[in-house]
């Protein structure tokens, strides 16, 4: 089966620091555009990072210069390093797997105290 698993989040300081990761299987992960998405409370959920299978990366304007997404393949692991966090960007954080079929990760928590 298909499974994304997403670790890393926790509670930080604004202007601090965590790297997420989102371990896949039953996929063939080099081909898949693996993303990342993140919901607050009461707001809709957004697009915050992708990479395509050809390493091709796009942005949320919000989080240009902050964030960066990376892709393992040997490992079947996308990642996204968030540094510089504000307390805006507290949301719960999702994992998306892209291809003939949308797969979605549980979501890991991240809150930035002011």
């Amino acid at each position: 089966q298909v499974q994304l698993v997403e670790s890393g989040g926790g509670l930080v300081q604004a202007g601090g620091s965590l790297r997420l990761s989102c371990a896949t299987s039953g996929i063939i992960f080099s081909s898949y555009t693996m993303g990342w998405y993140r919901q607050a409370p009461g707001k809709q959920r957004e697009l915050v990072a992708q990479i395509t299978s050809g390493g091709s990366t796009n942005y949320a304007d919000s989080v240009k210069g902050r964030f960066t997404i990376s892709r393992d393949n040997a490992k079947n692991t996308v990642y996204l390093q968030m540094n510089s966090l504000k307390p805006e960007d507290t949301a719960v954080y999702y994992c998306k797997a892209d291809k003939y079929l949308t797969y979605w990760g549980q979501g890991t928590q991240v809150t930035v105290s002011s």
